[in-house]
């Protein structure tokens, strides 16, 4: 199971399990939390997939492993949000991508990977719609975690909030448009790539798919 994965995503898991143990021998037991919390939400794909027998990419996973870390390890430990202007920007519109890619997916599925029967245009539409609500769903959830916690997860207000539906509606875009070339048969390489992968290995799920 792990050893299909790509020695990307491994690295990433064997640093947090080492920080891990390491933070619980000092006794900085914050960060062991918090190494803990990014292992498990960025192995639990893995697992969610063995249970359901639906193969997702490794280079999913491995960008997956990345952003998790990204955003609660670098993030929030190590302070990029803070020290990097553009960190906020690069983990909301990454996760918009692949929300995208996602919404994508959804609804090829439910034509069962007809690309003939399936409106590229429509098709796009919801795995652009499906992004963006996301992305509007954790702007909701940072608001009100600051305003029932007093936490300050929108930083700087309007401005930040702002900031990121619109950085979240360019991923979304990018996403949708990767699905968009593939049904079209423009898109090869790149998240194209990582879509026909996806339903290649997965033909119980696209039974009218042709090549």
């Amino acid at each position: 199971m792990f050893s299909d994965q790509t020695w990307l995503a491994r690295l990433i898991w064997s640093a947090l399990a080492a920080v891990m143990l390491w933070a619980m021998w000092q006794r900085q037991f914050e960060l062991s939390f918090v190494a803990l919390a990014t292992l498990a939400l960025s192995m639990a794909p893995v697992f969610v997939a063995k249970w359901a027998d639906v193969f997702v990419p490794p280079s999913f996973i491995a960008a997956l492993a990345i952003f998790v870390g990204g955003t609660l390890f670098l993030g929030e430990v190590f302070d990029f949000y803070e020290r990097l202007w553009w960190w906020d920007m690069a983990m909301h519109a990454s996760s918009a991508i692949g929300f995208g890619l996602i919404g994508f997916v959804l609804v090829f599925m439910m034509f069962q990977g007809d690309r003939f029967a399936a409106p590229p245009v429509g098709v796009a539409v919801f795995a652009l719609c499906f992004a963006v609500t996301i992305g509007t769903m954790w702007e909701v959830f940072e608001f009100a975690m600051d305003q029932l916690f007093g936490l300050n997860m929108q930083k700087s207000g309007l401005m930040d909030t702002m900031g990121d539906l619109i950085v979240n509606t360019g991923g979304a875009v990018i996403g949708a448009a990767a699905g968009f070339g593939y049904l079209k048969g423009q898109a090869r390489g790149g998240l194209a790539a990582v879509i026909d992968e996806f339903v290649q290995r997965n033909p119980r799920l696209f039974r009218r798919w042709k090549k």
